[in-house]
């Protein structure tokens, strides 16, 4: 699984869509839609806002990379 899919299935599980968590980590949908699909990777600094947002640690995103 990559590190997007791990962001997805994380937002997913907490009924989130891909606007409002964006919009509360101050990117854009389109830069988080290319982060999910992978096509995009995030900085650390998207990567600790959406943890912060989730209400979890960034190592969460790279379980089973």
């Amino acid at each position: 699984m990559t590190i997007g899919k791990n962001i997805q299935e994380v937002r997913e599980s907490q009924n989130l869509t891909q606007a409002e968590t964006a919009e509360r980590v101050g990117i854009t949908q389109a830069a988080l839609c290319q982060i999910e699909r992978g096509t995009r990777n995030p900085s650390l600094q998207v990567a600790a806002g959406l943890a912060a947002v989730f209400g979890c640690k960034i190592e969460r995103f790279l379980e089973g990379t």
